[in-house]
């Protein structure tokens, strides 16, 4: 048996997801859908599957859930939550601009950015509450050895690879500018396909891991790759641009009084960490195109 599903395809940077709203769309076994679904080749073609429905809780006005291209269940997603801000918007389904989305990794409020005649969302900021670096569920506490993998690494003397957590787990790897070839931090896709494969499954991860290799390359501004943890190499990670930011402020490669913007393969995002501890992260979200795909039953 099969059921036609509207849905609707948005990125956050380049960061694709397929949005289905569950107030009007059950579905009832979304890891495989969203296995079938984002496959580039013979699916939709996305990094995951996002589903929009009723809150579990009266403190949220709306709830997300999200999963990853292998099917595993996503905590958190920075770009997602943006674009969820963007679709409840213009759809019609709230006239709110402050929005309680309730995620996995807690209740994220929604600042939405309109454009001058009020119709269309133009940017979002998104309240990413505190970052945590001791969290033994996520991180054991030792580094994984870096040496065989030949990176250009920053001084590990003065600069540390860094876990940071944003309610899913993140480790960052800082790569010497002085050694950059390119805009692709001297990493092909195959080597970041390989090196971010093996760091998301290691043993320092219970949880497996976001792998984000990071460059400051101007003033508070760093260039960023993202190996994202079910989804494998993504044009953006909001998540991972907090968690980077973060890192970057801990090993004093930037300065917390000042955004820091973090520059992706999709696109720019700029994070504040704020005196009352949380992470803030602004950028763009954007429709790509609607449609309708069978579901099996």
């Amino acid at each position: 048996m099969t059921k036609t599903i509207k849905f609707t395809k948005m990125h956050g940077a380049g960061n694709d997801y397929i949005y289905v709203n569950t107030l009007a769309y059950d579905i009832p076994d979304p890891n495989a859908a969203a296995i079938v679904w984002s496959h580039r080749h013979t699916g939709i073609g996305s990094d995951g599957l996002v589903l929009i429905g009723k809150p579990t809780t009266e403190e949220a006005d709306y709830r997300m859930r999200i999963f990853n291209a292998d099917g595993s269940e996503a905590m958190m997603c920075g770009n997602a939550s943006r674009c969820i801000g963007k679709y409840l918007y213009e759809k019609g389904l709230t006239k709110k601009t402050n929005i309680r989305l309730q995620t996995a990794s807690g209740i994220k409020i929604l600042n939405l950015h309109l454009t001058a005649d009020k119709q269309h969302v133009a940017s979002v900021t998104v309240d990413m509450l505190e970052p945590h670096m001791d969290v033994p569920q996520q991180f054991t506490g030792r580094i994984p050895d870096l040496s065989t993998y030949n990176l250009p690494l920053a001084d590990s003397k003065q600069i540390r690879p860094t876990f940071v957590s944003m309610g899913n787990p993140h480790f960052v790897v800082f790569i010497d500018k002085d050694k950059i070839k390119s805009k692709t931090l001297s990493l092909t896709d195959e080597e970041l396909t390989t090196i971010g494969k093996e760091l998301e499954h290691n043993a320092a991860f219970p949880e497996r891991c976001n792998i984000e290799f990071a460059c400051l390359t101007a003033d508070n501004h760093l260039r960023t790759r993202v190996w994202e943890r079910g989804s494998g190499i993504t044009m953006a990670c909001g998540t991972g641009a907090c968690a980077t930011a973060t890192a970057a402020i801990m090993n004093h490669l930037a300065d917390r009084s000042k955004p820091v913007e973090i520059e992706m393969d999709g696109g720019t995002l700029t994070i504040e960490w704020r005196n009352d501890n949380h992470i803030y992260m602004s950028g763009p979200a954007e429709f790509a195109y609607e449609g309708e795909i069978l579901l099996q039953q």
